[in-house]
C-alpha cells in the first residue's frame, strides 16, 4: 500500500490547493530541459523561449541522459520533472548527427505525457540580431496575438498538431476581455510547406488611422526560426476523451418565492408578517388626537351657543 502524505503546514496546504483541479484553469507553465548533447543554436533557442515565457517557465541547464520521449520507458524522467515543477508543457532540446538541432514540444495531462511533436530548427535569428527602437519592445507577461497563415494548418494533420501545441505554448493566461492598448506583441506562424513553418515574433505599434480603430503595424523584434516537422505522436482516444472532460459549473441555489412570467418577467413574492394593529398600543398624548378633540369641543361650543341664542329670541 502506498502511503498518502497530507500537508501539515499552511504553506504546504496552499501549494496543494494551487495544483488541484479548478473550474477555470490558470496559465500553463513550461518546462525547458537539455538533452545529453545540445548545439549552440539550440541553447540560444531555449534561452530565448525562456525569456519569452518569463514568469511562466522553469529552465534546467543540467544535461539529462534518460529522457527519450519516443522510446518506451524514456518518459519517466519527464513525468517526474513535470510533477516536481507543476508544468504541463515541456520543451526538450537535443543534438545528434542523425537529428541535428532537434526540439521536442509536448503537453502533459495529470503529469503524464499527452502528446508531443519533434521539429528541427533552421535559420534561427536571435533577438540581438534585430535593430529596432527599444521603446517599442513588448512588455514581459503581456498577452500575445497569435496568427496562423496558410491552408496547411486546416488540412495537414502534422501542421494542425503543431498549431495546437504552439497555441498552448504561447497563449499564457486565458482572458475573456482585452484592452487593445495592452496588446503589444504577436507571434506570426506561416506554413511554408506541408512540413515547414516559419515562426517570428513581432512588436505591435498602434498608429492613427482617422477612425476610432487604430491601424496596426508589425515590427519584427525576434527571435525568428524555421520549424521543420520530423515526427509527432497524437494522444490515444481514451486519454483524449478523459482530458477533454469539462467540469460542470456549481448549481445555482433555488430562489424561493420567485417565478418567471412570459409577460411580466420575473415575479417575486414578499412575505410580510401580521402587523396586529388591533393590539398595538398608541401613545396617550398624541398631537393628532389632541387637535381632533379641540376641534370637536369647539364645534360643540358653537352649536351650544347658537341653540341658546335661538331660545332667547323665541322668548
Amino acid at each position: 500500500m502506498l502511503k498518502i502524505q497530507t500537508p501539515k503546514t499552511g504553506k504546504g496546504k496552499r501549494e496543494v490547493e494551487k495544483r488541484a483541479p479548478k473550474l477555470v484553469e490558470t496559465g500553463k507553465k513550461t518546462l525547458i530541459l537539455h538533452g545529453t548533447k545540445t548545439s549552440a543554436t539550440l541553447n540560444a533557442v531555449m534561452m530565448e523561449l525562456y525569456h519569452l515565457k518569463k514568469g511562466g517557465a522553469v529552465k534546467y541547464s543540467r544535461k539529462n541522459e534518460n529522457i527519450r520521449p519516443f522510446e518506451a520507458g524514456g518518459e519517466t524522467s519527464l513525468e517526474f520533472f513535470s510533477q516536481k515543477t507543476d508544468c504541463s508543457i515541456f520543451v526538450y532540446g537535443s543534438h545528434s548527427k542523425k537529428r541535428p538541432d532537434n526540439l521536442v514540444l509536448g503537453r502533459m495531462y495529470d503529469h503524464h505525457i499527452y502528446d508531443f511533436i519533434e521539429v528541427e530548427v533552421e535559420n534561427f535569428k536571435s533577438l540581438q540580431s534585430f535593430a529596432y527602437e527599444k521603446k517599442i519592445a513588448p512588455h514581459e507577461g503581456s498577452k500575445p496575438f497569435i496568427c496562423f497563415m496558410g491552408e496547411g494548418f486546416e488540412n495537414v494533420q502534422e501542421l494542425k498538431h503543431l498549431k495546437e501545441v504552439l497555441l498552448d505554448l504561447f497563449r499564457g493566461e486565458v482572458a475573456e476581455n482585452l484592452n487593445l492598448a495592452g496588446i503589444d506583441r504577436a507571434y506570426v506562424c506561416t506554413a511554408v510547406s506541408q512540413n515547414k513553418v516559419f515562426l517570428t515574433h513581432c512588436a505591435m505599434r498602434l498608429k492613427k488611422s482617422g477612425t476610432i480603430v487604430p491601424r496596426m503595424e508589425l515590427v519584427e523584434v525576434g527571435p525568428s526560426m524555421d520549424l521543420v516537422i520530423r515526427r509527432h505522436r497524437l494522444p490515444n482516444e481514451s486519454l483524449m476523451k478523459e482530458a477533454m472532460k469539462t467540469a460542470k459549473d456549481k448549481p445555482k441555489k433555488k430562489e424561493k418565492n420567485v417565478s418567471q412570467d412570459a409577460v411580466q418577467g420575473k415575479i417575486g413574492k414578499i412575505y410580510i408578517p401580521d402587523q396586529k394593529l388591533g393590539e398595538m398600543v398608541l401613545p396617550n398624548k398624541a398631537k393628532g388626537v389632541k387637535r381632533e378633540r379641540r376641534e370637536a369641543k369647539q364645534k360643540q361650543r358653537e352649536e351650544g351657543g347658537h341653540a341658546s341664542k335661538k331660545r332667547k329670541d323665541s322668548e
